[in-house]
């Protein structure tokens, strides 16, 4: 049975979120711990964070999953950008200590033009430099994992190959923490086919043969506007892009991915996420 769910508002606190997936049909869900447009944001409320904790355990969902916030860039070559998104990434490495969530989902980070080898380099170094600064909080509660989530491959966005994702975990020193959020627009968009049984196997034998189904700890379910290989992230409503229903059905009935938790961030919001959860439950044979 697939481990379904969708990335839900914490507006008006995150405790609210809890509720929010329940009343969406949610197995699991994932949210931002804050604003994913600013650099500084306040500490986490103890009260919604107690608030939080107590009825996520009461809800039964799970793994819950975090997203980082869009302005951190790892990989960046100016020192300044750099020190603020190693900065930025240890604070959302605590955050999700203190909430209790365990898989925080990363986008791996653009080299913006030092090419990838550096890129690529950076970035295992910046994540190695947040967790050692998490480590280092007197506060740790729990563990989390990074997953580094699969790109498009726009501008100089690193992470559109298997081996780019793998050349981080290799280098980064934190490599045990680490896994992989496959998004399946982004990787389509990247060349990774998977609109048919044919070449969906062929790229999850990809993934096995480069990094490791077992790494491979989330999914984030999105249909694709735009065509194979076309390097461009636009999501799509699940079997209205050019994945098409085929793909996921195949998704749906993968038995590797029985036990990993499946994230929609298609356009709609909640209203359009009750209708593809259903949708994508009646694919299961």
């Amino acid at each position: 049975m697939a481990i379904l769910g969708a990335h839900v508002s914490i507006a008006g606190g995150i405790s609210k979120s809890v509720a929010r997936a329940v009343e969406i049909g949610c197995d699991t869900f994932q949210i931002f711990t804050r604003n994913q447009r600013q650099w500084k944001t306040p500490p986490l409320d103890e009260g919604d964070v107690s608030d939080f904790r107590e009825q996520l355990s009461r809800s039964g969902l799970g793994p819950v999953l975090a997203h980082d916030p869009y302005l951190i860039n790892l990989g960046a070559p100016k020192d300044g950008v750099f020190e603020r998104s190693v900065e930025a990434f240890t604070d959302e490495l605590i955050r999700c200590s203190e909430l209790g969530i365990g898989l925080l989902v990363a986008h791996p980070g653009s080299h913006v033009g030092s090419g990838e080898a550096s890129g690529i380099s950076r970035i295992a170094e910046g994540l190695d430099l947040a967790w050692s600064g998490f480590e280092g909080n007197a506060a740790l509660k729990e563990t989390p994992m990074v997953l580094l989530e699969t790109t498009a491959g726009q501008g100089s966005n690193l992470g559109h190959t298997f081996d780019q994702l793998a050349g981080i975990m290799e280098r980064a020193s934190i490599k045990n923490h680490l896994g992989v959020c496959f998004d399946t627009c982004h990787a389509f968009a990247a060349g990774h086919d998977i609109s048919t049984p044919g070449a969906y196997e062929k790229t999850m034998q990809d993934i096995e043969d480069i990094i490791g189904i077992e790494k491979l700890m989330a999914v984030h379910l999105n249909d694709s506007r735009k065509g194979l290989g076309s390097r461009v992230d636009r999501h799509s409503g699940i079997g209205e892009g050019m994945i098409g229903l085929d793909g996921f059905r195949s998704i749906m009935n993968d038995g590797r991915l029985k036990e990993v938790p499946m994230i929609l961030e298609t356009p709609g919001g909640d209203e359009a996420y009750v209708k593809e959860l259903e949708l994508l439950r009646s694919l299961l044979r």
